[in-house]
């Protein structure tokens, strides 16, 4: 089957609809149904863990050194002081997530003011 395979108005929308599923939800339920049945320390689910960890730490880093929007026209010095200060903050405060945020936020937003 393929996208044009019909030629019925609901067509796209339902192949949208079951190409989505299949690609994302069919393996939620199977590692949920998998997770359940195995040790929280694992080897496999330590290994998927550290994948998740490493997709996250790699999305981050894109937004920080390649960023668009607004964002692109801030000096990389002043988004990486943001990234660490969030950073320190979040050790300090106990890893409180909110305080590590309002923090690089706050250290962004004072940067962008000053530098005009």
């Amino acid at each position: 089957m393929t996208f044009d395979a019909l030629d019925a108005w609901w067509w796209p929308y339902l192949f949208i609809l079951v190409a989505g599923w299949l690609a994302t939800d069919s393996w939620r339920y199977l590692g949920v149904y998998l997770g359940g049945k195995m040790s929280e320390e694992s080897d496999i689910l330590v290994f998927v863990r550290c994948v998740a960890t490493a997709l996250v730490a790699a999305v981050i880093a894109n937004l920080i050194v390649f960023p668009s929007g607004t964002l692109a026209d801030s000096p990389l010095a002043l988004r990486l002081g943001a990234a660490i200060a969030g950073f320190a903050a979040y050790l300090l405060a106990r890893k409180q997530i909110l305080a590590g945020i309002i923090v690089a936020e706050a250290f962004l937003l004072v940067g962008l003011y000053l530098i005009g």
